[in-house]
């Protein structure tokens, strides 16, 4: 389906920096400060600017004669309490870094508030491709092909890191992780609010009844697909994993049937691909996804899909519920906010209808 002509695509709304919000400013000549006492080798001049991406954490371009870097902060205002951990982002992507796994380098955290405002850190600015529409129309099959394989093998080797050797052990509580996670989005939910859903209601009741047994446990990213990672500017391959607000250790598979959802979507020039040609266009089919993946990670196969999809679409509703909670209290950070917080109760009867699959 073509973006309709004066309806910007998802890739020119999103992309690329933009001037600084007003709300989101800060005393630049205070953090250029901070940057040359804590950052190796840092030079000013300093320009800031602010990426257009990103619903929940705001993040900047910092620019300087010799190198670019990316800082992301805490927003402004009253906050959910567990939410915007950018101290856990920094310290996973150091963690993981150290391992050769593909994130951007880690150079300093700052928890000082009266720096900035709200606690930050600092990481290298990675050089390539942040693509948004899941069907790669500026790419031949081959590439797109290509490039879903790195997306899934680049998954499959986080699952496979050894979180304990990576020092990351305690990072978060290991087993029975399901049912945390919908402990943990059902208080958001309900935290943040501001219509009653009946189909919510009915996954809040059924979801912690019916958590599948495997309990396996690996560093999860949390929020894994197209727009959370930098492609090689030229190449179909990974080159950095963005976005680690909600990283944590848990459930591998809860990681992986999330990043599937976008083949259960509608394509809307974002990352939904449910409805596309996927044979013509090159992109492997959701069964050829999950047998890559379990190859990589040495499992027989995907049983209880059908309740893992019902699982994310509620949780990726509780996350957006959180996002109209911001919207009502005036500290969301992206004009977009309005529009995803729309799409809380279509996502919830979409889960329902995947538990009923699955026998609820």
């Amino acid at each position: 389906m073509a973006e309709a002509a004066d309806q910007p695509s998802a890739q020119e709304t999103f992309s690329g920096v933009k001037p600084v919000e007003e709300r989101h400013r800060f005393d630049e000549a205070r953090l250029e400060a901070w940057l040359r006492a804590n950052v190796a080798d840092f030079e000013g001049p300093l320009e800031v600017r602010q990426f257009k991406g990103g619903q929940s954490n705001p993040t900047y371009q910092l620019i300087t004669p010799t190198r670019k870097y990316v800082l992301r902060r805490k927003p402004p205002g009253k906050l959910l309490p567990s939410a915007h951990a950018v101290d856990r982002e920094f310290r996973v992507i150091s963690a993981l870094g150290r391992t050769g796994y593909p994130v951007a380098h880690a150079y300093a955290l700052c928890t000082d508030d009266a720096v900035i405002g709200t606690m930050f850190y600092v990481m290298s600015m990675v050089e390539g491709r942040i693509l948004w529409d899941g069907s790669l129309p500026d790419l031949s099959p081959d590439e797109r092909r290509a490039t879903y394989e790195s997306q899934i093998k680049t998954l499959a080797d986080l699952h496979n890191t050894d979180y304990a050797a990576a020092g990351l052990a305690d990072f978060g509580k290991p087993g029975n992780y399901f049912a945390r996670q919908i402990d943990r989005w059902t208080k958001q939910y309900r935290a943040s609010e501001t219509q009653h859903i009946p189909a919510m209601e009915r996954l809040i009741e059924w979801l912690p009844r019916t958590v599948p047994e495997d309990d396996a446990t690996s560093i999860v990213h949390g929020d894994y697909r197209l727009d959370n990672m930098v492609l090689h500017p030229t190449e179909p391959r990974v080159l950095a994993v963005l976005d680690w607000e909600l990283s944590t250790l848990g459930n591998p598979l809860a990681d992986f049937t999330y990043f599937l959802m976008q083949w259960l979507t509608p394509r809307d020039g974002r990352s939904g691909l449910a409805g596309l040609d996927l044979k013509a266009w090159g992109i492997p089919t959701l069964e050829e996804a999950v047998a890559l993946y379990c190859r990589l990670t040495g499992r027989q196969g995907l049983p209880e899909i059908d309740w893992y999809i019902a699982y994310n679409q509620f949780r990726l509703a509780g996350i957006l519920q959180g996002i109209a909670g911001r919207v009502r209290d005036g500290t969301a950070s992206s004009p977009q906010a309005v529009a995803m917080s729309e799409r809380v109760a279509p996502l919830a009867d979409s889960a329902l209808m995947f538990a009923q699959r699955a026998g609820a």
